[in-house]
């Protein structure tokens, strides 16, 4: 039997789900890249677990770390980004109400509204994206505290301590009046003039994964619940992780960057009477680096910065007898 390939094909591009999930993306890319991690972190203990010539105890401390990372992240960006979302669409709304008559015009392309301009979106998604290195390292820290309760619960021992609640006041209009203000000074437009054809999804994606990765580092150094002849290990392997993880990722980016803009074109072409088509196209370069760096860093560099970090450690100790 015969099966029709460009049926399948096409279906990616007229998809409600694919749809919803890149206008998602566009809405509230933190958020978005919080529950790709978690879905993507199921699947990254299982290739720890499978590493070759590492030690047991690590690869399950390993293994806890990711799980506790990704849940905390999800939690953390639920509480602060879906409110801070709500606040930018207000301005969206009603950009009149919130910016200057001049920031609207420098940040509006020509013949275009401001919420599809290149200035607009940047500037929007500074925040919408740079919660996330905001939250980087509270997330870090909580990690640290969390992770060896995972790794009693990996080991059948369910006791542990009750955690205090994190609460965050509900952000309201008065954050997208400071918003508004924000986008109005001059240093901020001359900031988005310069960098708003950059790639600021994948930058801001790096600089929030290295901040959380050496917060992380610094609280493990400093845990006194993470048993100590584990330390080393897991910091290694941290930090091989997402050294890989930002190399491999950049360079996979730029070799997918004319595949991903046939794709946009495509898209473009089959979906032209989409009302939601600017936001959508917005979602796809949202989304591209969350995916990119998520399947390489929950799949493919478990296995590698698993075993460096366990060769890193016996090195280590080797020199020091």
């Amino acid at each position: 039997m015969k099966v029709n390939s460009d049926i399948s094909f096409k279906s990616i591009y007229t998809s409600t789900a694919v749809k919803k999930s890149l206008e998602f993306a566009s809405s509230n890319g933190a958020l978005f890249g919080a529950s790709a991690t978690v879905a993507f972190s199921v699947l990254r203990p299982l290739s720890i677990m499978c590493t070759p010539k590492a030690d047991k105890e690590n690869k399950k401390i390993a293994s806890a770390k990711s799980i506790t990372s990704s849940l905390i992240n999800l939690g953390l960006m639920l509480a602060v980004s879906v409110p801070l979302a709500k606040s930018i669409k207000k301005i969206d709304s009603n950009p009149e109400k919130y910016l200057q008559k001049e920031t609207i015009i420098r940040l509006k392309d020509s013949n275009k509204n401001l919420t599809n301009s290149k200035g607009y979106i940047f500037a929007t998604q500074l925040f919408k994206l740079g919660i996330a290195t905001v939250v980087a390292v509270p997330k870090a820290i909580i990690t640290a505290s969390g992770m060896p309760y995972i790794v009693n619960m990996m080991s059948g021992n369910k006791k542990t301590e009750e955690n205090k609640n994190i609460s965050f006041k509900g952000i309201t209009d008065k954050t997208a009046k400071k918003i508004g203000n924000s986008l109005n000074k001059k240093k901020m437009l001359k900031f988005v003039d310069r960098f708003k054809n950059s790639n600021f999804p994948m930058h801001i994606n790096a600089v929030t994964d290295s901040i959380a990765t050496l917060t992380f580092m610094h609280q493990a150094n400093n845990s006194k619940r993470i048993n100590e002849s584990r330390k080393k290990t897991l910091i290694y392997n941290a930090g091989i992780s997402t050294i890989l993880s930002i190399a491999c990722g950049y360079t996979i980016d730029k070799l997918l960057e004319k595949p991903t803009e046939k794709f946009i074109n495509k898209y473009k072409e089959i979906n032209k009477l989409d009302k939601n088509l600017e936001k959508q196209i917005q979602g796809i370069k949202i989304a591209k680096p969350f995916l990119i760096l998520g399947t390489i860093y929950y799949l493919l560099i478990p296995l590698i910065s698993t075993f460096l970090a366990e060769q890193a450690d016996i090195k280590s100790s080797t020199q020091k007898l």
